[in-house]
C-alpha cells in the first residue's frame, strides 16, 4: 500500500470512548485505521462500525494487528482505547513485532501511572516511543473535544501533537485543552488526580443536595432552580449544570432521580488517588472520604439493618440557614478539594522529577473534562503568580474566599451533623482546614504515646528540628530506641 493511501493514525478499541475519538479525529481531517481486539472481523465490531457511524467516512478497517500497523503511515502512531491492566500489556506485545524504531504507542485508557512508568521504559528500550495520556470528557467530550493529558516519551510529543491538539476541546481564545504534561507516567497521574477531584466534587454536590432536601425541605423543582442559580456564579461548572438537569428530569410523570438506587459505583481511579496520597504522605482527606462514601453506599444490606437498629428521628428543628449559606459551604469545601488535589500533584511531581506545570494543568481542565469550571482559571492565575506555591489555600484569592465562607461552612456542617445527615466530604474539608491552620496540634500526645510503648523517640519544641529524644517512661525500660523515625 503506497504511503499516500495510508492513514494518519491507528486506533484500537471501538467501545464508547474509542469510537467517538475515531469519529472526532476523522472530522478534523485525519484518516484513521480502526481495529477492535474482540470480534474484529467484517461481521464483528469493526465491520459494524464501518457500516454504521463510520460509513462513507475516511476510515480504514483493519481485521488484524498486522493489517492495522501496515495501514498507518510512518512514523506510525497507534492509539489504544482498551481496559487498563493486562489488556494494554498484551496489546503492546502483539504490536511490537510489526512496529519500527521511532513509532509511537499511545495508551488513552485510565491506566495506573506506575504501569505507564514501566511501559515507557520498556517500549523505549526497543527503540519506540510510548505515551500514556489521560482523556476526560465522557462520550460527548470524546466526540466533540475532550481534555487530553499526554505524558511519557518526550520525543513522541512532536509526532502526535497536531492530532491530539486538533481533537481536544478549545478555550475561548482557541488554546487547545491538550498540552504536554511531562515524562514517565505523569500524564496518567494527572488524569488520576483529575478523577479524584471529580469524586470529591460529585460527593460534595450530593451532600449539598442532601442538606437542601433533608434539612431545608426543598422539592426537586425548587432544588433544580437553586442549582441553576448556583451555576450562574462562582460554582459555574459542568457538574452543577447537569445536577440541575437531573433534578428536573421526569419519567412517566415522576422524577427519575427519586427512583435511582442510592448505590454509587466506581472504577478505581479515585481509589488510586487515595493510595498515591498515602504513598506520598499527603493528606488527601476529602477525596479519600469521597471514595469511602461510595464504598459505604454500596453496603445496602448493612445500611438497611443499621437504619432499623438506629431509626431516624427526623429533623429536630427547622434550619435557619439560607440556600446562599449552603452554597458558600459547598464552595469552601470545593476550594479545599482542589487544594488537596494540587498538593498531591506537587508532592508526586517532586518525587518523580516530572516538573509539572500546575497552571497549565488547571488550564487544560477548563474545557472538555468532567470537572471543567470557571473556577479553574483562578488556579491558573495562582500558579502563574507563584509557580512554587505549596498549597492553594495560601493564595490570596483562596484565602479571601475561605474567610468569607467560613461562618456559613461551619453552620452548614454543624446543622447537618446535629440532624444526622452524613457529610463525610464537607466535614473532612473543614477538619483539614482547621488542622492545617492549627499551630499547636495534639500530635505531641501521639508522639509521646509512640515513644512510651515503642521507643519511637520524639522531637522537642525547645530544641532544633532533627534532634531526637527517648524517655524511659515507666522506669523499667532501657535506653534502646527504635531504629527509624518516620514523619
Amino acid at each position: 500500500m503506497d504511503n499516500f493511501e495510508k492513514s494518519d493514525i491507528g486506533l484500537i478499541g471501538l467501545a464508547v470512548m474509542g469510537e467517538n475519538l475515531a469519529l472526532n479525529m476523522e472530522s478534523k481531517g485525519f484518516k484513521v485505521s480502526v481495529y477492535n481486539r474482540t470480534a474484529p472481523g467484517e461481521e464483528g465490531v469493526v465491520g459494524r462500525f464501518l457500516e454504521g457511524r463510520g460509513k462513507g467516512k475516511n476510515f480504514i478497517g483493519a481485521f488484524s494487528i498486522k493489517d492495522l500497523v501496515e495501514s498507518v503511515s510512518r512514523p506510525r502512531k497507534i492509539m489504544m482505547m482498551v481496559k487498563a491492566g493486562s489488556p494494554v500489556d498484551e496489546l503492546i506485545v502483539q504490536l511490537v513485532p510489526y512496529l519500527s524504531p521511532g513509532d509511537v504507542i499511545i495508551d488513552g485508557g485510565n491506566s495506573d501511572f506506575l504501569d505507564t512508568e514501566r511501559r515507557v521504559k520498556e517500549v523505549e528500550s526497543l527503540g519506540m516511543y510510548f505515551i500514556g495520556t489521560g482523556i476526560s470528557g465522557g462520550e460527548i467530550g470524546a466526540l466533540y473535544g475532550p481534555s487530553i493529558m499526554p505524558g511519557g516519551s518526550p520525543a513522541a510529543w512532536p509526532l502526535v501533537k497536531d492530532i491530539l491538539q486538533a481533537i481536544a476541546a478549545k478555550l475561548d481564545d482557541g488554546t487547545p485543552c491538550c498540552q504536554w504534561i511531562g515524562p514517565g507516567g505523569s500524564g496518567h497521574f494527572v488524569k488520576t488526580v483529575h478523577n479524584g477531584i471529580e469524586y470529591g466534587d460529585m460527593q460534595l454536590i450530593s451532600e449539598a443536595y442532601s442538606l437542601l432536601k433533608n434539612l431545608a425541605g426543598l422539592d426537586n423543582e425548587t432544588l433544580a432552580r437553586v442549582f441553576d442559580e448556583w451555576n450562574k456564579g462562582e460554582l459555574d461548572s459542568y457538574l452543577i449544570n447537569i445536577t440541575a438537569d437531573i433534578l428536573r428530569y421526569k419519567e412517566g410523570g415522576t422524577y427519575l432521580l427519586d427512583k435511582i438506587l442510592d448505590v454509587a459505583g466506581q472504577k478505581g481511579t479515585g481509589k488510586w488517588s487515595a493510595i498515591a496520597a498515602m504513598d506520598e504522605n499527603d493528606p488527601l482527606t476529602l477525596i479519600t472520604a469521597a471514595v469511602y462514601a461510595r464504598m459505604l453506599s454500596a453496603l445496602q444490606d448493612e445500611r438497611k439493618k443499621a437504619s432499623g437498629l438506629y431509626p431516624y428521628v427526623g429533623i429536630q428543628e427547622e434550619t435557619t440557614l439560607s440556600t446562599e449559606e449552603f452554597r458558600m459551604a459547598l464552595y469552601a469545601s470545593k476550594l479545599v478539594s482542589y487544594a488537596q488535589g494540587f498538593s498531591l500533584l506537587r508532592r508526586t511531581s517532586e518525587h518523580y522529577g516530572w516538573k509539572l506545570d500546575y497552571g497549565t494543568i488547571a488550564m487544560i481542565w477548563r474545557k472538555g473534562c468532567i470537572i471543567r469550571s470557571v473556577f479553574l482559571q483562578k488556579i491558573t492565575e495562582a500558579y502563574r503568580k507563584q509557580p512554587e506555591l505549596e498549597n492553594l489555600l495560601f493564595d490570596d484569592f483562596f484565602r479571601s474566599k475561605i474567610q468569607t465562607s467560613l461562618p456559613a461552612w461551619r453552620k452548614s456542617v454543624s446543622e447537618g451533623v446535629m440532624n444526622g445527615i452524613a457529610l463525610p466530604a464537607m466535614s473532612a474539608a473543614l477538619s483539614y482546614f482547621d488542622g492545617l491552620k492549627t499551630l499547636h496540634s495534639a500530635a505531641n500526645l501521639i508522639q509521646a504515646q509512640r515513644d512510651y510503648f515503642g521507643a519511637h523517640m520524639y522531637e522537642r519544641v525547645d530544641w532544633e528540628r532533627g534532634k531526637f529524644f527517648h524517655t524511659n517512661w515507666t522506669g523499667e525500660g532501657g535506653q534502646t530506641v527504635s531504629g527509624s523515625y518516620n514523619v
